[in-house]
């Protein structure tokens, strides 16, 4: 497939959303960066002086220009990943994905489940207007949901756990939020990129959003379809009681507020994270 065929859904379109944090990056370790664009993290994996990284997630739509640039803040110009993973394919992780394809013309890696979502053959289930919770949740609808097309440029992670390029991590499934999504792991220093599998603000909550104030919540629930399997994944990943935690969205999180608050979810996920109402609810 060549890059004339990489195209996003009809209905994407640049989102007039932003928050506190937007612009900001952290140096969570030293080979972890956080930098939020808008209202969603992206993670680069990969010590500056090295030059060699991979990029997690791909950012709001019209984002290309300041995700290459953040790059190439950190690793230098004309610098550019080894690969990107997606750790789903909503839109706020792959709005900028095929301008970077384009420009960098590396590889992208996704759950097989999540594929056919990224090569143009199904649309994401509608966003749930009518589940309990805030104003963000009330415009999900107009959020872009149709099927973006990677074509070949996409390809199934290595279904025995390994991550193309970073060899001390280690994928997880953790469905419920989008059938394929995937979240990163490291055993050594037990750090983790949690993608939305949970997230450390409420993101039905505008005014949480705006100040990014920190919460370690559940998925965002205008876009979760599964709540049984989303329960499943937080409590798989509060079992590795991880040190540091980089989410899609809200600021990073680690130490003993991490894991209270990760023990705390998987132990009240359905007071804590399920909706009392709406039409993905049982």
């Amino acid at each position: 497939m060549t890059d004339e065929q990489l195209h996003y859904g009809e209905d994407y379109r640049f989102i007039p959303a932003t928050s506190a944090a937007s612009g900001v990056g952290v140096s969570v370790l030293p080979d972890l960066y956080c930098h939020t664009i808008q209202i969603v993290n992206i993670c680069l994996v990969g010590r500056p002086d090295d030059r060699a990284f991979v990029l997690i997630d791909a950012g709001m739509p019209g984002s290309a220009d300041d995700i290459i640039s953040v790059v190439e803040q950190r690793f230098g110009e004309g610098s550019r990943p080894q690969a990107i993973i997606l750790t789903h394919g909503h839109f706020d992780h792959v709005g900028a994905i095929v301008e970077l394809v384009e420009h960098w013309n590396v590889p992208v890696y996704a759950h097989s489940a999540e594929l056919p979502y990224l090569t143009g053959k199904v649309r994401y289930p509608e966003p749930d207007a009518s589940v309990e919770g805030g104003f963000i949740a009330k415009i999900s609808p107009f959020f872009p949901n149709e099927p973006i097309q990677l074509g070949n440029r996409v390809q199934p992670l290595p279904a025995d756990g390994t991550v193309p390029h970073l060899p001390e991590f280690r994928w997880i499934h953790t469905p419920g939020h989008t059938p394929g999504h995937i979240s990163l792991f490291r055993p050594r220093d037990a750090a983790l990129i949690a993608g939305d599998a949970f997230v450390t603000v409420r993101q039905d909550s505008l005014y949480k959003v705006l100040i990014q104030q920190t919460e370690i919540s559940g998925p965002p629930r205008y876009y979760t379809i599964d709540w049984d399997a989303a329960r499943e994944s937080v409590r798989k990943l509060a079992a590795l009681l991880p040190s540091v935690a980089i989410t899609g969205h809200g600021a990073p999180v680690s130490g003993e507020e991490l894991r209270e608050g990760l023990t705390k979810l998987a132990r009240d996920f359905d007071r804590i994270a399920v909706p009392d109402y709406g039409k993905y609810v049982q």
